[in-house]
This record gives structure tokens, C-alpha cells and sequence, in this order.
């Protein structure tokens, strides 16, 4: 059974709560996430003591973002091995918890190799558990590392494109400190930007159905003393026609062999008005999110969230009449049906550049895309 709970600390709120730590009191180790389902309305940690309860966080979007389920992942392989449990279960169970999100199972695997390659050594359960521990920490560094290096590689990259400063970004979806083990990927772009003084504004998608921008970029823009607005997805286009769009930055989820980039849905729109008002759209995201082993983007399974997110407005913090705190007040007739993917994919025709943490890659081609993974592989062995 999973034991999962949460508390507030209201107490004794610090400044910055980190997305994901390990930590390890009395009772056992245990992995704390900040419960991103509850934001911004109050910062409460959902404390996990097993898989089980870090699948179903990982699944109610508890905690998510690409690099960050890498790190979750693997910190929950660590969990069952410190506490006893099946690993190899565990890391399944995991694994599957979000098929699209690659760094997901990347993690996952990693630690588990990890604590395979003690036992085959000789090693007890014991070390075995610590090795997979080691892998996680290891990873989170890493991903901390990587997105100092992509805000540096990113910002090089809109002065070269928008010489002058003064830069106008449009972002979708969430991508700060939230979604990583540093400060993000494509927030952690303009966040380079604003502490150049070369932001002027940042437009901010709310990102329906779950509000991921309204909820969450909002919250770390204000955090960061950044200016910025929010819009609704469908204001988008008012905002390119009227020129008030430099670039467009986001994340990703999966970025296949040739390219194409799965992200939160309602990015493919934004590259096509990108393409249409000749504005760069760029995509931000560290090379473990490029996935040599799917081809196309028609190879990638695109996970399908439950209707009620679409037919239902959900009021998680405020009792209000007719819904129950933590339920949804219905806004569509029962029975309605509702088409709720996560993502959307954007060919790389429509990319003007995927920059990682190894460099910016432009034009987005196969070919570019394997020298940086190969780039990255050499670095990584030393």
C-alpha cells in the first residue's frame, strides 16, 4: 500500500521549496516532491515511502516536467532498493507511469542499472541500494548542470537572432525550476534574459486543460521579479498578428531521431503561427529528451488524459457550491465526451533550433541532432 501524505509547513515557509529531494529521518528514507497540483495557491510537500506512491504523484502531475520525472524516476528506484522492495517491479511501475515523457524511463533505468551492476559485482542489498541512490544524485546534478549550460547556450542564441535586447517571449506549459533539477530549460532561458536586463516581457500561455502556465509560470515569473502577462492559448494568435512576439520558447517532452518535438499540447499551434509571422520557435531541452530509438514523430505515443479535465473546472483548494474540494464543477452536459491528449508534436520543418545543454542545433536535422547526442556521449565518458 502506498503511504502518501502531504503537510503545508506554514509554519516555517522557506523561500524556495526544491521540486524533488531525497531525505532520510528516523522512520526511513524517503523522497519529498512539492506538490505541483496544489500551487500557486499554497507550496505543501507530498511526502512518497515507496513506488506506489510516486506513480500516482508522477500521474497526477504531482510532480512533472521532462527532466524532472528522469530524476523522480531514478530517486524511486532508489527508494524500493533502500526500503526493501521488488526494484525491477518498481522500476517498471514506473516507468509506464507517463509513456510519453522519455527521461521518465531514461532515469528509471539508470539507477536500476545501477543497482544491477553492484549485485553482479559481488555486492549486498545494501550496496546495491546505495549504488541506485548514487545513480539518482548523480542525475540530478547532471540535469542542475545541463540547465545552467542551455540558459547560456539559449540566451547566446536570441541575441544572435534578436541583436538589440528587448526581447518579447511567448512560452507554453510550465519549464522553470519546477520541471528540473536546476532553474528549466526554456524558462531558464528568459530567466538568463531578464537578469541581462534584455527581457521586455514574457508572455505566458495559461495552457489548458490543467493551467500549467496560469498556475505555474506565473507563479515562478512573479517569484523572479520577471514582467510578464498571461493570455488565454486561444489569444495567441491576436498576439502574433499585432507583432508583439520576438520568439517563441518552449520544452519538450520526447525529440525523436528526425527532429520532431512532442511537447504539452497546443505547442504545434504556436510554431505555425510562429512559421506564418516568420518569429523564431525554439525548443529548449536537454539531450537526454532526444530519443535516438523513435524515428518520426508518428512513432511517438502520445498519452491520453481522462475526459473530466476538459469537461470539468477543478477547484482543488476552495470549497465552492456544487463541487466537492478536490472534485470539478462540471461545465459541459453529462455525458459529454472529450478528445484530451497531453501533447501535440511539432515537425522539425517548423523548429528553428532544439538548443541542449551541448550546444544549439539549427537548421533541426537528423544528422545534427546524432553529432550533439554523440557530443554529449563522448563528454560523459570523459
Amino acid at each position: 500500500m502506498a503511504d502518501q501524505y502531504a503537510y503545508s509547513g506554514d509554519d516555517k515557509r522557506p523561500t524556495e521549496i526544491p521540486a524533488i529531494r531525497w531525505e532520510e529521518p528516523p522512520e526511513g528514507p524517503v523522497l519529498v516532491l512539492l506538490d505541483q497540483t496544489r500551487l500557486p495557491a499554497e507550496e505543501v510537500e507530498l511526502v512518497c515511502t515507496d513506488a506506489p506512491a510516486l506513480v500516482e504523484a508522477i500521474r497526477s502531475l504531482a510532480v512533472r516536467g521532462a527532466p524532472l520525472l528522469g530524476v523522480a524516476g531514478a530517486y524511486g528506484v532508489a527508494l524500493a532498493a533502500v526500503r526493501g522492495f521488488d526494484v525491477n517491479e518498481a522500476a517498471d511501475a514506473l516507468a509506464s507511469a507517463r509513456p510519453t515523457a522519455v527521461n521518465l524511463a531514461l532515469g528509471v533505468r539508470r539507477a536500476q542499472a545501477a543497482h544491477e551492476a553492484a549485485l553482479a559485482k559481488g555486492g549486498d542489498v545494501r550496496q546495491a541500494a546505495a549504488a541506485a541512490l548514487a545513480a539518482a544524485r548523480q542525475l540530478h546534478r547532471e540535469d542542475a548542470e545541463a540547465s545552467a549550460r542551455m540558459a547560456e547556450h539559449g540566451l547566446a542564441l536570441l541575441d544572435e537572432l534578436l541583436p538589440g535586447g528587448g526581447h518579447r517571449i511567448l512560452t507554453h506549459c510550465n519549464t522553470g525550476s519546477l520541471v528540473s533539477g536546476g532553474e528549466g530549460t526554456a524558462f531558464a532561458v528568459a530567466l538568463a534574459a531578464h537578469r541581462a536586463g534584455r527581457l521586455r516581457r514574457l508572455w505566458v500561455d495559461e495552457t489548458r486543460p490543467l493551467l500549467q502556465g496560469a498556475r505555474l509560470t506565473a507563479y515562478e515569473a512573479a517569484r523572479s521579479g520577471m514582467a510578464y502577462t498571461l493570455l488565454t492559448d486561444n489569444a495567441a494568435g491576436s498576439l502574433f498578428a499585432a507583432g508583439e512576439v520576438d520568439a517563441v520558447l518552449i520544452g519538450a517532452d520526447r525529440i525523436t531521431a528526425d527532429g520532431s518535438v512532442a511537447n504539452k499540447i497546443g505547442s504545434y499551434p504556436l510554431a505555425v503561427l510562429a512559421r506564418y509571422h516568420h518569429v523564431p520557435f525554439i525548443v529548449v531541452a536537454p539531450v537526454t529528451t532526444v530519443d535516438p530509438d523513435t524515428p518520426d514523430g508518428a512513432s511517438i505515443e502520445v498519452e491520453q488524459r481522462a475526459g473530466h479535465e476538459v469537461t470539468e473546472v477543478v477547484a482543488p483548494q476552495v470549497p465552492v457550491a456544487g463541487a466537492e474540494a478536490g472534485g470539478g464543477i462540471p461545465i459541459a452536459p453529462l455525458g459529454t465526451q472529450a478528445y484530451n491528449p497531453a501533447f501535440d508534436v511539432t515537425p522539425p520543418e517548423l523548429v528553428t533550433a532544439i538548443v541542449t545543454e551541448e550546444g544549439a542545433v539549427s537548421p533541426v536535422t537528423a544528422e545534427a541532432l546524432a553529432e550533439v547526442c554523440a557530443r554529449s556521449r563522448r563528454v560523459a565518458a570523459g
